[in-house]
């Protein structure tokens, strides 16, 4: 059984920052790759980033150079450091699983098969 388990979320004042991490299990994180998605109310479900099993990573424009993706093969955890965070960035972070090792065949939602149950980040003064 695949399982995700996203921590980490909470509330935060514009311009600080959060560290998302994701336990994955029943499947290893050095043979598929990952990704972080992100809804806010109203809006559809939108991609963060990803990495692909050999480290290679994919960001939105609107988090680029703001946010890291990252894995811990050992841990088998996926993390998302958010900084210098704004209050566009606020909505519920899923982590999700995509069976195929390299990003280009993980393109878009329908690609991740497993998902986690999400983690609420608040971005407000």
């Amino acid at each position: 059984q695949v399982q995700l388990v996203e921590s980490g979320g909470g509330s935060v004042q514009p311009g600080g920052s959060l560290r998302l991490s994701c336990a994955l299990s029943g499947r290893s994180i050095s043979t598929g790759s990952m990704g972080w998605f992100r809804q806010a109310p109203g809006k559809e479900r939108e991609e963060v980033a990803k990495i692909g099993a050999y480290a290679t990573t994919s960001y939105a424009d609107s988090v680029k150079d703001r946010f890291t993706i990252s894995k811990d093969s050992a841990k088998n955890t996926l993390y998302l450091q958010m900084n210098s965070l704004k209050p566009e960035d606020t909505g519920i972070y899923y982590c999700a699983y995509c069976a195929a090792n390299v990003l280009n065949f993980c393109g878009g939602t329908s690609d991740f098969r497993y998902w986690g149950q999400g983690t609420q980040v608040t971005v407000s003064s």
